[in-house]
């Protein structure tokens, strides 16, 4: 990592793990990355938001969805950092990467509402995937905060 982005902070921010009543995940494909890559909801914390305010702020203005309960809070914060490429233009080139809160929640809407052209569109399309695959869609500089998830869903799911 060159010298100038080292002191960057990460910035806040919060994840959605969105389960369907099948236990199927949520991802969508972001619109300013062509490839064949997946995400679940995820976005920035606002000055003086809390974390779960902000990670159903971030859902709902990104996917229209409101109607979920929460499961669980991960008990940890998951960082990552951007890669070379991406150093000094994402966020403004503010953030080196990002500090985030996760929340594993319950969809108990109807399919139909969920709308991915929102103000500001994000997604291009979604898709309900098993837990298990989270890892082989997700952009590589995020799969070990997936990898990390990934066992987490899979351990909350079982006690």
């Amino acid at each position: 990592m060159e010298e100038k982005f080292k002191s960057l902070p990460l910035r806040i921010g919060v994840g959605v793990i969105l389960l369907n009543k099948s236990n199927k995940v949520f991802v969508a494909k972001r619109i300013d990355n062509p490839k064949d890559f997946w995400q679940m909801p995820q976005g920035g914390v606002d000055d003086g938001e809390d974390y779960l305010a902000a990670a159903l702020r971030e859902l709902y203005e990104e996917t229209s969805i409101k109607e979920v309960e929460l499961i669980k809070e991960i008990d940890e914060t998951l960082t990552y950092e951007l890669p070379e490429n991406l150093l000094g233009i994402i966020w403004k080139g503010k953030y080196r990467g990002q500090k985030q809160r996760w929340f594993l929640m319950r969809y108990l809407g109807n399919e139909k509402e969920i709308n991915l052209k929102t103000n500001n569109p994000e997604f291009l399309e979604w898709k309900w995937i098993d837990i298990d695959m989270i890892t082989e869609v997700v952009v590589d500089f995020k799969l070990n905060v997936y990898r990390q998830l990934k066992q987490k869903i899979n351990q909350i799911l079982i006690d």
